[in-house]
């Protein structure tokens, strides 16, 4: 195997490890009210307990703002397809890749405002970053793949 497919190879798996989290991500979006209702089964915290009556509440009483959290989830879901295009041409789509990684930094300033303007406890905002921290690592890895494969002969 030459060099250039095995790094194409290397670049797919990457690909997929990150399309499948994005998925999983926005999938477990739509749920909230049974994933919350389970977490309070398992685990006794203050703040899950107080987010899952809010939610129970919104859901009685007003379910269109779990509307809110539809779009979210579909929002990971268009995302993912967008990678795709790094799947077919990753030179040429490197684009996206880039935009994933400004996107991951994105989310630390989101949850350092929006989290307290939102009365989020700041241990729960730390939480929120790690998806933008944690995220960027594969980003970064397909992304130095994609400039060996750019400077490999054709």
């Amino acid at each position: 195997m030459s060099e250039r497919s095995a790094l194409q190879r290397r670049i797919r798996a990457w690909l997929v490890l990150f399309i499948v989290c994005l998925v999983l991500s926005g999938l477990t979006a739509f749920p909230l009210v049974t994933e919350l209702h389970w977490a309070n089964s398992l685990v006794s915290h203050a703040w899950l307990q107080r987010v899952g009556d809010g939610l129970d509440r919104a859901d009685e009483d007003y379910p269109f703002l779990l509307y809110g959290t539809d779009w979210l989830a579909f929002a990971h879901l268009v995302i993912a397809v967008f990678f795709y295009g790094v799947h077919r041409d990753p030179v040429r789509n490197v684009w996206i890749v880039e935009a994933g990684m400004i996107a991951c930094a994105g989310v630390i300033p989101l949850a350092l405002i929006c989290g307290p303007v939102r009365g989020i406890p700041f241990g729960w905002s730390l939480i929120d970053m790690s998806f933008g921290v944690f995220g960027v690592i594969p980003l970064l890895v397909l992304r130095r793949m994609i400039k060996r494969l750019e400077a490999l002969p054709a």
